[in-house]
């Protein structure tokens, strides 16, 4: 019998998702890693393999906030990032995680901020 982790259960969603989302230079991809301590984003070119922007709870201005209040100030910061490089449409990737909590908060705020999703 195996065992079946909730890890590797959001491990095989990510590849799903992934298998159908992919970002370009003009609508680049918005990958998510929420971890325990914090929320990591960026805006991915998939074509040429680069990162346009990225944002990272470890940054000053978020580090000591609570988990929620973070990701939507990870969102904003992250759309004003995005703003700056030119880019007015993404796509949003969830990396397997359900889009519910500090995922939705994040992409709510980068729709706020001003980036269509």
């Amino acid at each position: 019998m195996s065992l079946v982790t909730k890890e590797s259960r959001r491990l095989k969603r990510r590849r799903r998702v992934r298998a159908k989302v992919s970002g370009t230079a003009e609508r680049p991809r918005v990958s998510v890693r929420r971890t325990n301590r914090g929320i990591f984003a960026q805006l991915i070119d998939d074509l040429n393999g680069h990162t346009i922007a990225s944002v990272s709870w470890t940054e000053a201005p978020l580090k000591d906030l609570k988990a929620s209040e973070q990701a939507a100030a990870a969102g904003k910061l992250l759309a004003e990032r995005a703003k700056a490089a030119g880019i007015e449409v993404a796509v949003f990737d969830r990396g397997g995680y359900q889009y519910h909590g500090r995922v939705a908060a994040f992409a709510e705020a980068v729709r706020e901020g001003g980036l269509q999703l």
